[in-house]
């Protein structure tokens, strides 16, 4: 018998949920607490797989976070950007709409990443509590509040999402080259 399977795009690990593949990527996602040479062999050597090792990956399989069609559902990273400390503060704490009559679309030149990494979820009200109640390490931001943008991208692109009144708004920003390849700034 075999303790190293791979059913469904799941990997299984003597019994254990270690992983699931990115099939897009040819990339196996795996919990590091299965880190192994066994482990590393059979996906790398014998399948040919590269290999991504992501903490949290056998928690979210236990909790059967799934996509509609009943697949593992595939997280994104996630940037939280917020307006700068010298942007004017009329802009700051305000719905999109009365943003957008008073000073245009949200330019990405008044903003700052004050987080970029992974999260547990791609739900975008999941992710306000998360960054309103249970910061993840890392976040250097103040509470998620209206006039921040949410950010979901992984390798195919970026998606970004304005905090407003009543929920997120799906808006066309970009941020600045600097901010996605340097990562948040402190700011004083």
């Amino acid at each position: 018998m075999n303790g190293i399977q791979i059913k469904n795009n799941r990997i299984l690990y003597y019994g254990n949920t270690a992983g699931y593949l990115d099939t897009k990527r040819d990339t196996a996602i795996v919990d590091p607490m299965f880190e192994n040479d066994e482990l590393k062999s059979y996906l790398s050597n014998t399948r040919g797989l590269n290999i991504e090792w992501m903490p949290g990956t056998f928690d979210r399989l236990a909790a059967g976070k799934l996509d509609p069609e009943g697949n593992l559902q595939v997280l994104k990273k996630c940037r939280v950007h917020q307006l700068k400390p010298d942007a004017d503060i009329m802009m700051k704490f305000i719905g999109y709409d009365e943003l957008t009559e008073r000073f245009g679309e949200p330019d990405p030149a008044n903003y700052q990443a004050v987080y970029d990494g992974e999260v547990e979820t791609n739900d975008l009200e999941e992710l306000y509590a998360k960054f309103n109640l249970d910061h993840p390490p890392g976040y250097e931001g103040h509470s998620l509040s209206m006039s921040d943008v949410v950010e979901l991208y992984d390798e195919s692109g970026s998606s970004f999402h304005y905090v407003d009144r009543f929920g997120f708004r799906e808006i066309p920003f970009q941020g600045s080259e600097q901010e996605q390849t340097q990562g948040p700034q402190m700011s004083m």
